[in-house]
Parts: structure tokens; C-alpha cells; sequence
């Protein structure tokens, strides 16, 4: 992560400070990370406000039973989450360890994010698009010249028979997994057993990330389904093109440094190591947790490939909680303005039409996917929510008619077992359930 500079303390002495001088010092302060020390602080668990009128505290305190019992359970080794309505911390809890007989969760304990990368990928895009570098409508191949000569599969078990894409995809399809690219998460089918077999990903940077992705074909024609996949880190791609910086350093400068979320970035160093949670994956065989290791391409700690705007993030519960926040502030946080509030709804709408796939229904934008159904008892969300997850267990919602957000962060591949349910999806429930009507 950046490298923030060191606050001198402030000693009283007694003397009478002239205001200007104060002034100067406050302002100096500010400058180091972006924002004065109490905004850079929020949320903490000290922001909880006390007087809590938009919840039932029955509700709250169910809620808060339901994520410790996570950790109390062995469903995970650790947990921490934070709940915030109209700009307010109305929860922030930290259960467990960061590894199992580990130092316990703290505040500024690192997760991986993975695919939570993706809204932040979102974000810069959409930055992009603000200054007219990009349209819905304009092929990727404006960016991308590489995709020009895309192929696509005509079955499932092989690569034998391919035909060429109609056209190139648009840049809407690229932004909502309807482009047809694979992605290599299951070996279902011939297109993602290619991925798997040489994972684009694993590519030393973005530029060779895209020359392996156009010599992969996609898993159906442009437009014709939705389908998860790789576009997001051809973004990833394209805001280098376009902005003329490395990935990383576009985020830091236009995202994280204004939003201070100072822990947030594609790589650690040593000194962070300490805090960087464990994730873990039940053993189907002896119903074990086995550590789930960095794959060796991916490692934190080294810098062997290309930064993914798909999955490579790590984060805090601090920083991702501010980053939703700028998402119901409508792209501003603590007067820093990140994106303009018609682009924040346009970002957060559904761009996909009636096109079914996303996991659990409903539609998708930019970055992420949006309710588009009525609430359920299972899925109370109203319309309009706004939602992704990280394949190592964090996840996140914002949902703008009641002003809130939710962010959880565990380090779990996969389900806590055999019949277990799901604590992310319980999650909602509860604070639902909680929110007076």
C-alpha cells in the first residue's frame, strides 16, 4: 500500500498558538492523506452513533449474534462488518482471528477483495466516460485493437469448430459481462478449460493479458448472453490506454488518495504482512479448513504479473466502507467529489435489459449487480440495490431508497460445508428485518 507520511505530534506547551499558525498546521495535516485525521479515521468502531432510530435494537442485536456466531461456529476464522445508514456507523464488529490459532481481527486488518475489485474498476471507467474518452456504443477494438479477429466456440467440448464474432464487442457488453469472453472458474466448458489452462491473468502485465485474451474465443457471440468473465480486467486495460498511467497508479491517484482509503492497492509490503488475514477452504474429505494459498503468480508480497481490475485487490473494512459511502453521497466523500451523482445512477443502473444469468437474477451495471425485482423474504433489497462479492467471501450492498450500505469481510473459499447457510445471504435478511418500516 502507499506510503503515507508520519503525523508529528502536536505538543501543548502553553503557548498561545496564533490562529494562522493552527491553520497552517491543520491544512498540512490534511494534505498527508487527502482529508483531515477525522474524516481519514471514519468509520471506526468508536463512530457508532448511540441513538440509533432507523433500527430496532432487537434487530441490530440479532444481526450482531448471527455474524459472531459465524466465528463461534467454525464457519469462519474470522469476521468483521459494518452496517451505516444516511452517512452513520450504525454497526462496526470484529469476531474471530485473522488466522485459526492467529492474531485476532483488528481494524485495519487486509483482506482479499478479488472480484469487490471490480466496483473500483467501475469507478475509474466511469471517470473516464465523465470525460468523454469513452461511449456505451463504441467497439472495444477503439481501445483494444488486438480483440479486432475474435473467434467464438460453437460447442461446449471443444475448440475445433469456430466461427467468427458478428462484430467486435461494444464497450456496454465489455461493462457488463455480455461480451462474450470466458473467464476459466469451471471446466464446464472448451472455452474456459483455456483459460485455465493459461491464465491470462497470470500474464506479466495488462498488455500481454490482452494479446492472450483475443487469442482465446468467447463463449458466445457479443450481446446474445450474459456471462461472467474477463472483461473487467480488459478495463483494467483500457484505463491505461486511456489515462496514460499504469492501472495501480490511476486508481491510487483518482480514488483511493481522495477517498483515503489508505490500504487499499495491488500489492503489500513486509511491514503489512502481519495483517493480512488467512483464507481457508473446507476439506470435502476429512471436513478439515485447509489454508487456501495465493496462487503462486498472485503472490502480495512480489510483483510478477499484471494488476487485475477483475479480482486483485486487497482492502480493509475501513476503506471499502468509505468507498460505498461515496456511492450513496451520489460520488463525494468528505468534500472530495469522485464521480458527478447523474453518473453514480447511470453506473448503478441495470444496462443489460431483459438478458437473464446473473447469479441470483436481476440486472446489471457497471461494476456490479442491481436489483431489479420486488423484495422477497430471502432477498429483501429493494429495487435500485446495488451489490457484488469476492470469491474469498467478502462482500458489500448500497442500497440508495433507504440510504444504506453493508460491507462484510471473511477469508472463506467456498461454503462453511454441508448444509451450512450462508452468512452473507443471512446478512440481509437480518438487516432488513431490523430496518423500521
Amino acid at each position: 500500500m502507499r506510503q503515507t507520511a508520519t503525523r508529528e505530534k502536536i505538543m501543548t506547551t502553553g503557548k498561545i498558538w496564533l490562529a494562522a499558525g493552527l491553520a497552517t498546521v491543520l491544512a498540512a495535516c490534511a494534505a498527508m492523506d487527502g482529508a483531515t485525521p477525522a474524516q481519514a479515521a471514519w468509520p471506526t468502531k468508536s463512530s457508532v452513533v448511540a441513538t440509533q432510530t432507523g433500527f430496532t435494537a432487537e434487530g441490530l442485536a440479532a444481526l450482531d449474534a448471527r455474524m459472531k456466531q459465524a466465528v463461534d461456529k467454525d464457519e469462519v476464522a474470522g469476521l468483521e462488518y459494518a452496517l451505516i445508514k444516511d452517512g452513520k456507523v450504525v454497526a462496526f464488529n470484529i469476531f474471530g482471528n485473522q488466522s485459526r490459532g492467529g492474531p485476532p481481527m483488528q481494524e485495519d486488518t487486509i483482506f482479499r477483495i478479488r472480484s469487490m475489485t471490480k466496483p473500483i474498476t467501475g469507478v475509474a471507467m466511469m471517470q473516464l466516460w465523465e470525460q468523454g474518452k469513452w461511449k456505451p456504443e463504441d467497439p472495444v477494438t477503439k481501445f483494444l485493437p488486438e480483440l479486432a479477429n475474435l473467434k467464438v466456440a460453437t460447442s461446449a467440448d471443444n475448440l475445433d469448430n469456430l466461427v467468427p464474432a458478428n462484430r467486435a464487442p461494444t464497450m456496454n457488453e465489455v461493462m457488463t459481462h455480455t461480451a462474450g469472453f470466458g473467464y476459466g472458474l469451471s471446466a464446464n466448458n472448451a472455452v474456459d478449460r483455456a483459460y485455465m489452462a493459461d491464465q491470462p491473468m497470470e500474464k506479466k502485465d495488462l498488455p500481454a493479458l490482452v494479446k492472450r485474451v483475443s487469442e482465446i474465443p468467447l463463449l458466445a457471440q457479443p450481446g446474445e448472453k450474459w456471462s461472467y468473465s474477463i472483461a473487467v480486467d480488459l478495463q483494467g486495460a483500457i484505463v491505461e490506454k486511456l489515462s496514460g498511467k499504469k492501472f495501480g497508479d490511476y486508481l491510487e491517484q483518482n480514488i483511493f488518495a481522495p477517498l483515503s482509503m489508505k490500504d487499499t492497492g495491488f500489492w503489500l509490503t513486509e511491514a503489512e504482512r502481519p495483517r493480512f488475514a488467512t483464507v481457508y477452504q473446507r476439506n470435502p474429505q476429512t471436513n478439515a479448513w485447509d489454508v487456501f494459498p495465493d496462487p503462486a503468480a498472485r503472490d502480495f508480497f512480489l510483483r510478477p504479473q499484471a494488476e487485475s481490475g477483475g479480482g486483485g485487490l486487497a482492502s480493509t473494512l475501513h476503506d471499502y466502507t468509505r468507498f460505498t459511502q461515496m456511492l450513496l453521497n451520489k460520488g463525494e466523500l468528505d468534500g472530495k467529489r469522485i464521480l458527478k451523482p447523474e453518473t453514480v445512477d447511470y453506473m448503478m443502473q441495470n444496462h443489460i435489459g431483459a438478458l437473464k444469468g446473473v447469479f441470483g437474477g436481476g440486472g446489471f451495471g457497471y461494476g456490479g449487480m442491481v436489483v431489479t425485482g420486488e423484495p422477497t423474504e430471502r432477498a429483501p433489497a429493494p429495487k435500485g440495490s446495488f451489490n457484488w462479492f469476492g470469491i474469498d467471501g467478502t462482500w458489500f450492498w448500497v442500497d440508495p431508497s433507504n440510504n444504506l450500505a453493508f460491507v462484510g469481510m471473511i477469508q472463506r473459499r467456498g461454503s462453511a460445508g454441508a448444509g451450512a447457510v450462508d452468512v452473507r445471504g443471512e446478512s440481509a435478511q437480518l438487516v432488513y428485518k431490523a430496518l423500521v418500516k
